[in-house]
């Protein structure tokens, strides 16, 4: 059974770029819908003491993950010097190709945790 590709990443805040990052996720928004038709949901959340931010992105399948880390690696890489320290999980619902999970683990780094669940045993999405 198929389903959709969902994936988390929890990132640590560069401490005091709460408000950056706020200016920072609506034009990565933006240019997210603009130009990945196949990526079903994309959400940027923070926690209560404003110093972790969690992004949850549901896509059609495991493809349209691979384009998304393409077409977003130089905002990524610009975010990781603005406002993101560091990720510090990982999580991964459906199979992603081994490109995908080469691409997570070199953007993440070494020791940050990578949870695949790759068996998808019903659901659906709207």
């Amino acid at each position: 059974m198929n389903g959709p590709f969902i994936f988390i990443a929890t990132n640590r805040l560069k401490p005091g770029k709460l408000d950056d990052e706020r200016r920072r996720v609506p034009g990565l928004v933006e240019f997210v819908q603009a130009k990945e038709p196949r990526l079903l949901a994309f959400n940027e959340y923070v926690d209560d003491e404003g110093s972790e931010v969690a992004v949850v992105q549901v896509h059609a399948d495991a493809e349209s993950m691979a384009f998304h880390l393409e077409a977003v690696a130089e905002r990524a890489a610009r975010a990781y010097a603005e406002t993101l320290e560091a990720t510090t999980g990982i999580q991964v619902f459906g199979t992603p190709s081994s490109p995908v999970v080469e691409m997570l683990r070199r953007q993440a780094g070494s020791g940050v945790p990578l949870n695949v669940k790759p068996h998808h045993l019903g659901g659906f999405v709207r």
